[in-house]
């Protein structure tokens, strides 16, 4: 059970965490060209890709809800659950997912309704905002980063990673 335990969780992270960061690294590119503040020969579409992106981001976000669920099921199975690694990697998880829920999406949805205004010129905080959102984007990935090489050397395993 506990292999079943932990490939989901490994699943879930590669597929859901993953697909979040890609996108949302992509996402102020393609809105700035929405919102016209970046020349490209695909300004046509890039209000539709930018709308696709944020919804993967709010799609995966959801599912990325089995990571903690199935990491922390994994964890009691293993006996690890008040191990200093574990319990930083879950501070990290939950830091990671407000800054997501309370700063990157939300951004991205004023970004998207700023592009929705239908002016066709960019707004003056339009570039400000994008690059605010690439850096809480870069944020939110450094602490996965953080969190999958707690995973890998868990400080005091006795695997001898």
């Amino acid at each position: 059970m506990t292999k079943f335990l932990l490939s989901v969780h490994v699943l879930a992270a590669i597929l859901a965490v993953g697909s979040i960061t890609v996108a949302a690294s992509m996402f102020p590119r393609y809105a700035l060209r929405a919102l016209g503040a970046a020349g490209s020969g695909d300004a046509d579409r890039s209000p539709g890709i930018a709308a696709l992106l944020h919804r993967i981001c709010r799609a995966y976000a959801v599912a990325g809800l089995a990571v903690p669920v199935f990491g922390i099921a994994t964890a009691a199975r293993l006996g690890v659950l008040t191990d200093a690694w574990l319990i930083a990697s879950l501070l990290l998880t939950t830091a990671a997912a407000a800054l997501l829920a309370l700063a990157v999406l939300p951004g991205q949805r004023r970004l998207l309704a700023l592009a929705d205004d239908g002016s066709g010129a960019a707004p003056p905080g339009a570039r400000p905002a994008a690059a605010r959102l690439a850096m809480l984007t870069g944020v939110f990935n450094l602490l996965w980063a953080t969190v999958t090489v707690l995973m890998i050397v868990r400080p005091g395993s006795t695997t001898g990673a």
